[in-house]
Formats: structure tokens, sequence, C-alpha cells
């Protein structure tokens, strides 16, 4: 495993993050829950230490799950949590409200059966509620004892003024990004740099078409969220599109003896300096996997090659 300690901070990370959406058991097919514990378990036995979720993943469910899959070694991993997506009388909104903050990270501790949590993140941004406001609240929980650090999700360079002058406060960020998706690849690049903060991406595999399990003639049931057309990745163009890049990474992979989803993983760890990557997982096989990116490099043809196809 290869760890990273991220800057302005003490939090010593694996580079691959389990990720916690599969484990809220909801829009993603078929999911066993004793199947994610598993999974989770398996993922501590290979040397992640770095677990992310979020309070509206299965409406706190990936949370609890999380937690049960944890067990008596809870406090020996970095958890990651996000608050700021609501849902209520069937509408969904953000809300960064003082008031919410404090609502959400209780609950959330309670979830998790945790005093505290390692990385609280902001997992859209309300534009109604002033940054300084939520800095406020979140460093009050912080001296408090309720979270150690905070972060960011799913911001970009438009949003780079807003916070300018609060530099240094948080600790990391979010953003969708893969071989998939690399719309948002200057805004990785530039944020990091310019806010001193650690890139975090996810959707690491596009919704798992990086994986090499899919092909054109793939299906999904209604209840997975890729049957709809607003997942681009597994239908018409994008669909094509994905499949010459997954060509792509099986040459590779055949080469370095990893899986597909391996490479995928590593580009990403090699192209995005100082990068975590996550990967959410339904299982024991799916982490093995994923794990065979560690310890090793793309060469600088392979990453040129993926480059190009992903263009």
């Amino acid at each position: 495993m290869e760890y990273m300690t991220l800057p302005n901070s003490e939090l010593n990370v694996s580079r691959l993050c389990m990720g916690g959406c599969p484990m809220g058991q909801y829009g993603w097919g078929k999911v066993e829950e004793a199947e994610l514990l598993d999974a989770v378990n398996k993922a501590i036995d290979n040397g992640i230490n770095f677990f992310d979720t979020a309070d509206i993943y299965g409406l706190g469910k990936s949370e609890e799950t999380l937690s049960k899959g944890l067990g008596s070694k809870i406090n020996q991993v970095i958890i990651a949590s996000k608050f700021g997506v609501r849902i209520e009388n069937g509408k969904t909104f953000y809300d960064n409200s003082p008031e919410w903050i404090e609502t959400a990270i209780f609950a959330s501790l309670r979830r998790l059966n945790r005093d505290y949590i390692d990385l609280y993140q902001v997992h859209y941004r309300d534009v109604s509620i002033p940054i300084g406001a939520v800095i406020e609240t979140l460093e009050r929980l912080k001296d408090k004892g309720y979270i150690r650090y905070y972060g960011l999700s799913n911001i970009h360079q438009a949003d780079l003024l807003e916070f300018q002058e609060h530099k240094g406060k948080f600790i990391s960020f979010q953003d969708e990004y893969s071989l998939a998706c690399r719309k948002n690849e200057k805004d990785l690049l530039v944020l990091s740099k310019e806010l001193q903060m650690t890139p975090m991406t996810w959707g690491s595999l596009g919704q798992g078409i990086l994986s090499g399990k899919y092909d054109e003639n793939s299906v999904f049931d209604q209840n997975d969220r890729r049957s709809r057309n607003i997942y681009v990745n597994f239908h018409g163009e994008r669909l094509k599109k994905n499949l010459s890049i997954v060509n792509v990474l099986r040459d590779i992979a055949a080469e370095h003896k990893a899986s597909v989803s391996a490479v995928a993983i590593r580009f990403i760890l090699d192209y995005i300096e100082n990068s975590i990557v996550l990967v959410g997982a339904k299982s024991s096989a799916q982490i093995l996997g994923n794990i065979e990116a560690m310890g090793w490099n793309l060469t600088k043809e392979e990453v040129n090659k993926l480059v190009d196809i992903s263009n």
C-alpha cells in the first residue's frame, strides 16, 4: 500500500480510499450487506486505512454499514464523511447553514458510533451561506473535538476566489475524475496548487465502466442508476469512447499482470500529483482488483497512450 500525509494535517492515509456510496445500498443494483462488510475487512487487511462516506448515501445507511464493517477497528482508521445535501418531502437541496451542520455532525457521529470524524467535508456548496460562516462553525466543532480537519467536494476553478482568503483551512477537496471523465482535470491541478489542498477523485472508475466488466450489450436493472441516460458513461457515443479506452487499459494491464481497474486507478495516481483515489466497492473481489494498482508506476509511454485515447 502507498501512504501520504495530507498537507496541513497529521492524517497519514492510504492513497487508495474505499468510497462509501455503494454502502448506502441504494442505486447500485443488487448489493449484499454481507459482501460489503467483507469488503471493508478485506480493505483493512490489505492496508487501506482511509474510508470516505456521506450522510446522504442511503440516507445514513452507508455510515451505519461502514461502522458495522469496521467494528472494533473503527478508531484505527481514518474516516471522512460529508454533509450539506438534504432530502425532505421528496426534494433534494443543499444546506450549509450552521444549524444544519450542527445537526448533521451529531447524526453522523451516532451512525458511525464514533466520537469524532477525521475529515468532515462540504458535500456541495450552498452559496446562500457565506463560506466564512461555514468555516466558523467547522472551527467550533474542531475546537470541541468533534472533527479533526475539514475539506470540500465538488468545487471548481470558478470557486477559487471564494476560498482564496481561507487558504490552509480546508485540507482537501474532491471532484469527479477518471479516464472516462477528464473535464475537471484543470480544476484539480489549479485548486490543489493555489489552495494547498490534496486532490481526491471520485467516480475514479467511471461508475465501473473502466473496470473492463461491461460492453455495449450490458444491461442494468431499474434499481441501478447506470440504467439512466444521465449516467452517460454507459450510453451512446460516450459508451463507445469508453470501451476504446478500456481496450487500451486491457493491453497495459496484461503487460503489468494487473486488473483493468488497477491500471485506471494507477493512471490517476501517476498523472495527478499527490492525489488520493476514491473507489467504491461492493465486494472483496473488487477491493482486491483495485489494490493491484499499488506499488508500481505506468511508463511515460503508457501514460501518453491513455492521455491520447481519453482526449
